[in-house]
């Protein structure tokens, strides 16, 4: 259940590793900035408040240090000169690395040739290659020409919303050339709360088949529960987030596009959680808990763990 045959694909992103086998690695969240209703977005024109982002982005950096969760930051913009203003300050502000969360894929192009202009294709996450691009095989020859390194595929198919159908859509994009960057994470489309579980299997049958790192953006079935704080209230809300959070990251996930930056400060938290747990089923199934130092559980539970390799959890038979 938590150990596939197949090997299982890690890139590095600028020195953040992701995929491998579950439990190898921490899941990497990646957070969002500038999205629609964000607190520190004056207009659309590049205003907003510039201390604020910071003391938000250095939580994040705080966060990851102390959990060993990697973080990496999404930038929402509407237009490419607007992007450009939000990717200037985050580099002047952060090594972390970054992406441009852009629907419209003639400004996410334009968007892209800025990261080109000025060389920092190594700490940028392009967002995304999707089922609904009009022309996949020329847009991956444009970012090939741009240099651009490290992509997301997302799989998902109208007619089809079984995992099953988002395994086709990937394979579907593969094979049309966007399978040769230096680095392709795959996010398998979560349309709502309910509906998380197929995404969570497809990363399974995707990294049985292909061992591709898998993820999604799990906060999208949270935050479009719109009706649920109204029944649950905030807190009920922020409760069930972080549950969703949590858990789905440890199935599977090797990644996960975890909603605003501005709500690190329980998702991370959850996710460290959750991932412990991981570790320990892990560790049932293979016997094996990997040397990785930033592992939540190596980080909290040292001690734990070398009495479980020394067999001192358990009762000595009579």
């Amino acid at each position: 259940m938590f150990s596939f045959e197949k090997t299982q694909r890690i890139f590095d992103i600028n020195g953040i590793k992701v995929g491998g086998q579950p439990g190898e690695n921490p899941p990497v969240m990646i957070s969002s900035m500038f999205h629609n209703k964000d607190k520190i977005v004056r207009d659309r024109k590049g205003n907003f408040d510039r201390e604020r982002a910071k003391e938000i982005i250095r939580k994040q950096e705080e966060l990851s240090k102390v959990t060993g969760i990697p973080g990496i930051v999404a930038m929402v913009a509407n237009s490419p000169e607007e992007a450009k203003i939000y990717v200037d300050f985050f580099l002047e502000t952060t090594d972390m690395p970054f992406g441009i969360d852009m629907w419209v894929a003639e400004q996410r192009a334009k968007a892209t040739e800025y990261i080109a202009k000025i060389g920092v294709q190594h700490k940028f996450l392009y967002n995304s290659i999707t089922p609904w691009d009009k022309d996949i095989k020329g847009q991956v020859a444009r970012l090939k020409d741009l240099g651009i390194r490290h992509v997301v595929i997302q799989a998902f198919d109208d007619q089809d919303q079984t995992p099953a159908g988002r395994m086709k859509s990937l394979e579907s994009i593969l094979g049309q050339g966007a399978d040769s960057f230096e680095t392709m994470i795959v996010d398998t489309s979560v349309m709502n709360l309910p509906s998380t579980s197929f995404s969570l299997i497809a990363n399974r049958l995707i990294k049985e088949k292909h061992g591709l790192p898998c993820g999604g953006a799990y906060s999208n079935g949270t935050h479009m529960w719109k009706e649920i704080k109204d029944i649950w209230g905030l807190e009920g809300f922020k409760a069930m987030d972080a549950v969703i959070q949590g858990m789905s990251s440890a199935l599977w996930s090797d990644f996960n596009f975890c909603g605003p930056a501005v709500t690190a400060p329980r998702v991370f938290p959850a996710v460290a959680s959750a991932h412990m747990l991981l570790s320990t089923f892990v560790y049932d199934e293979t016997k094996t808990i990997f040397d990785n130092k930033n592992l939540p559980i190596r980080k909290y539970f040292s001690d734990f763990i070398g009495k479980l390799q020394q067999g001192g959890t358990r009762k000595k038979e009579k």
